[in-house]
C-alpha cells in the first residue's frame, strides 16, 4: 500500500453566491496543503476570479480540461460549464443553484472513472435546487449506493443523526427500531474502517424529554430505541442509552463514548456545532466515496466579506485524507484471504475444524490486535 502517496482532492465549488470560494482559496493558502494533496477544483473560473477580485484574494489556479491533467503542488481547476454565471453574493438563486450541481455532477462522472480519490464538497442552498435533498443522499443515488450516514465529527466528538431534514412533527413516527439498527451498524462499521476506532462504544440518545432519567422511559424508548440497542449488543456492537440529550451534553458524558448516536437533527447539531466552533466536518459514512464537507453552511450573511475562517474546510480536507488511508490500511489484510483448508483428502467437501499446534497452546490469552 502507498501510504505517501500524494492523494487527489476533488473539490467542488458548491454555492456561487456563499462562501464555497473563499473557504477553498483560504485552505490552500498554506503551501503545506499542496505537498499534501493535489486538489482538482470542481467550478468555474470567471466565478473564481469574481470571488478573489470582491474578497481581496490573489489565488493562484492552474485551469486544466481533464481532471488526469492535475499537476501536483499546483491549485488544479476544471471548467465544468462555459456560460457566464450570474452572482448575487448572499442570496439563494437558481443560477447559483443549477452551478452547483452542474459541477458536483462532473465531480462524480470524473471519480466513476478513477481520475481522483476522495472528495470534498463546499455547502450548497438546498432551496436553491430542485428536488435536491442534501450532498449525501444526493451522491448515494448518483453511485447507487445505499443512503449513507451523516457524521458530524469535531475534536473526538462524533455525532451522527437517525433522522436528518424531517420535521419535527414527523420524527417519532420515522423513527423505528429498523432504522435505528441500520444507522447504527453503518455508524459502528465507519468508527472502526474510516476513523480507525477498535472497538467502538456508541450511545444512543432517547427522544423524549428526561427519558433516561431514575430509568423513566417514554414509549418511544420503551418500544424502539431499547429494543434496538439490545438487537445491537446481541450483534456484539457496544451500543448504551437511551441517554436523555441535555444531560447527555450538559454533563459532559459524550466524552466517554466513541459516537453518538441522535435521533433527530436538531438533537445532535445544535450541541455538536456548540462544541465544535470552526473546525467541525460532515463526513458520509456507507458509501464507496469517501466524501467530506465544512460543518457550516453557505454563510450567505458573510459572502464576499472575507470574514470566513477556512479551519472546517482545511480539517475536511485532512479527514478525507486519513479516511482513504484508513480505509487502504483496514481493506488490505481482507483483499487475499487464506484458501480454506479441508481435511486431507478423505472428504473433499468436509471443512476441517482445527486446533493450534502444542506448541502455541500458551498463547491463546494474547488478545489479537485489530
Amino acid at each position: 500500500m502507498e501510504q505517501d502517496k500524494k492523494i487527489r482532492v476533488g473539490i467542488t465549488h458548491g454555492d456561487t453566491n456563499g462562501v464555497g470560494y473563499e473557504v477553498i482559496f483560504k485552505a490552500f493558502d498554506d503551501p503545506a496543503m499542496l505537498e499534501l494533496c493535489t486538489p482538482i477544483i470542481y467550478g468555474s473560473p470567471k466565478a473564481a476570479a469574481y470571488h478573489g477580485k470582491v474578497l481581496g484574494l490573489e489565488p493562484q489556479f492552474t485551469i486544466i480540461s481533464n481532471a488526469s491533467e492535475a499537476k501536483d503542488g499546483k491549485l488544479n481547476m476544471i471548467a465544468t460549464f462555459e456560460a457566464e454565471v450570474k452572482i448575487d453574493l448572499g442570496e439563494a438563486t437558481p443560477e447559483a443553484g443549477q452551478a452547483a450541481q452542474i459541477a458536483l455532477d462532473r465531480a462524480l462522472t470524473d471519480y466513476r472513472q478513477g481520475l481522483f480519490d476522495v472528495l470534498i464538497t463546499a455547502p450548497v442552498c438546498k432551496n436553491s435546487i430542485n428536488g435536491f435533498n442534501g450532498h449525501s443522499a444526493y451522491i448515494a443515488r448518483q453511485l447507487g449506493d445505499e443512503e449513507g450516514l451523516t457524521i458530524l465529527l469535531s475534536n473526538g466528538l462524533r455525532v451522527a443523526l437517525v433522522t436528518n431534514n424531517v420535521a419535527i412533527k414527523d420524527v417519532a413516527e420515522s423513527i423505528t427500531k429498523q432504522k435505528i439498527v441500520e444507522k447504527a451498524r453503518i455508524f459502528q462499521q465507519s468508527l472502526r474502517r474510516d476513523l480507525r476506532i477498535s472497538s467502538p462504544r456508541v450511545a444512543l440518545l432517547g427522544l423524549n424529554p428526561r427519558c433516561g432519567e431514575g430509568g423513566i422511559l417514554g414509549d418511544e424508548e420503551q418500544e424502539v430505541i431499547k429494543p434496538a440497542i439490545d438487537e445491537l449488543t446481541a450483534e456484539s456492537i457496544q451500543a448504551f442509552g437511551p441517554y436523555a440529550a441535555d444531560d447527555f451534553f450538559g454533563s459532559g458524558a459524550y466524552s466517554k463514548f466513541d459516537g453518538v448516536l441522535a435521533m433527530y437533527h436538531d438533537q445532535g447539531q445544535t450541541p455538536f456545532k456548540t462544541l465544535a466552533h470552526e473546525d467541525g466536518v460532515r463526513f458520509t459514512a456507507g458509501l464507496k466515496i469517501v466524501r467530506t464537507a465544512p460543518a457550516h453552511g453557505t454563510h450567505f450573511h458573510l459572502a464576499g466579506r472575507n470574514q470566513m475562517d477556512a479551519g472546517s474546510m482545511r480539517e475536511a480536507i485532512y479527514t478525507a485524507i486519513d479516511a482513504w488511508r484508513n480505509r487502504q490500511s483496514y481493506d488490505e489484510p481482507l483483499a487475499n484471504p487464506l484458501p480454506k483448508l479441508y481435511h486431507e483428502k478423505r472428504d473433499d467437501s468436509e471443512k476441517v475444524r482445527f486446533r493450534a499446534k502444542e506448541p502455541f497452546k500458551k498463547q491463546t490469552d494474547v488478545e489479537e490486535e485489530e
